[in-house]
């Protein structure tokens, strides 16, 4: 049996518009995207006043299985992601042991088989170990099912070793994806260093952490003429270090996270260790500029940067508590309350943020909603409204500072390859 999907409202990123329409599915596949399809049947959903997206694309997620299943495994990670709207998932691959040879690859590619409701394609470490000292074996792990290369939770400090690693992702056609943090420079830092840094007594992380990084490495993406993808972007001089790139013809991506768009460093006065994430939560001032990069087309992509967390590990001491925030189940929830709700931006925008261009950076055909594509789909409420509870989460990590948080915009279903993979 097929689905059909009625009077929904179809995103056409193409002709950038919308369009009330029905979409038929079978198999697999969209077959028919037109007005009044009539096939009895098949299943239907109703999506009257509901909006039908490509289904989400995060670039950027941590499932940490395998190794610190106590804290998510694919298959929690992949339910949760379903019930965001995403129906393809890039993790990064600082797990246990670390995504930096085949047979590890090829042993997380089993469990993703077997386990994954969505599509989840994995990143491979660009150093062995994670630890800078030397590339892993780029073009193998290329040739085994990588999607790009990341030692992301760990810079790459040495000049060097990023040139060589750059050269080799640009040979061989995949992204390098960039954690931009000077570690000299972070010190034993743990949220942003400013006024709430200095009233709380916590050590802060200086901007010019990132900001030193993101500038070493776009000078290199500039000298060589190779492209280069940052990630987590999160103050405003990087932001404008990047759009002057552009301009100026670099080969330049970038991201941001629903939660640097959200929420300032204020909210560590009340939350705590919940609010930990690197790059740390900035200020008002960084937010501003955020959104104007978004509307302006500086930065490419929302990606979750999903870092789900037990609550033991949470509790600890801010200065030994992990950073991360569990958040790819209400992202979509968060571009609607923060940029669409407050008219920054529309749902066309959000879906290319969060799905087309996500595609194009990673190199997939996805991201549109097309005859004779694959269906990955999300029907979503623009205006339902509910409250972020940790009996509403699907992950294992329930470490969101949006608690309690009245949110705007709901995913009603989430199809992936043409299953119904979550109903709300």
């Amino acid at each position: 049996m097929g689905i059909l999907i009625k009077n929904g409202y179809v995103i056409d990123i193409e002709e950038n518009s919308v369009k009330k329409r029905d979409v038929l599915i079978e198999g697999e596949l969209i077959k028919k995207i037109e007005e009044n399809i009539n096939f009895k049947e098949h299943e239907i959903i109703d999506a009257t006043g509901l909006y039908i997206l490509p289904g989400l694309v995060d670039m950027h997620a941590h499932f940490r299985e395998p190794g610190y299943e106590y804290k998510e495994t694919i298959k929690t990670g992949s339910l949760a992601a379903a019930s965001g709207g995403y129906t393809t998932v890039f993790i990064m691959p600082n797990t246990k042991p670390c995504i930096d040879n085949v047979q590890n690859l090829i042993r997380l590619k089993n469990i993703i088989d077997r386990d994954s409701i969505i599509n989840v394609y994995p990143i491979g470490a660009v150093s062995i170990g994670q630890k800078g000292k030397k590339l892993t074996d780029i073009k193998e792990l290329y040739k085994n099912g990588v999607y790009g290369i990341s030692d992301d939770g760990q810079p790459i400090m040495s000049e060097v070793l990023m040139e060589e690693a750059m050269k080799k992702a640009n040979k061989i056609g995949i992204p390098i994806m960039t954690h931009s943090e000077d570690k000299e420079i972070v010190g034993n830092g743990c949220i942003n260093k400013g006024k709430v840094s200095k009233e709380l007594g916590i050590s802060g992380i200086s901007r010019d952490a990132e900001n030193e990084m993101i500038k070493r490495d776009l000078k290199l993406a500039k000298r060589l003429n190779l492209k280069l993808h940052v990630c987590h972007v999160s103050t405003k001089e990087a932001i404008n270090m990047i759009r002057e790139a552009k301009k100026q013809g670099v080969h330049v991506t970038c991201e941001v996270t629903p939660h640097h768009f959200s929420i300032t460093e204020d909210v560590i006065r009340d939350k705590g260790t919940i609010g930990k994430v690197n790059p740390p939560l900035r200020t008002k001032e960084d937010i501003v500029e955020i959104i104007k990069g978004l509307k302006d087309g500086t930065i490419d992509a929302i990606a979750t940067d999903h870092a789900p967390h037990s609550k033991e590990d949470k509790e600890l001491d801010i200065q030994k508590a992990p950073f991360g925030i569990s958040g790819i189940e209400i992202a979509f929830s968060l571009a609607v309350t923060y940029l669409i709700k407050k008219e920054h931006l529309d749902i066309v925008d959000i879906v290319k943020l969060m799905s087309y261009n996500p595609s194009k950076i990673m190199r997939i055909d996805k991201g549109m909603i097309k005859e004779g594509s694959i269906a990955d789909i999300a029907i979503v409420d623009l205006n339902n409204q509910y409250v972020v509870t940790e009996s509403n989460m699907y992950s294992k990590g329930k470490n969101t500072p949006f608690l309690g948080t009245k949110l705007s915009g709901t995913v009603n279903y989430t199809i992936a390859s043409g299953n119904i993979v979550y109903r709300r």
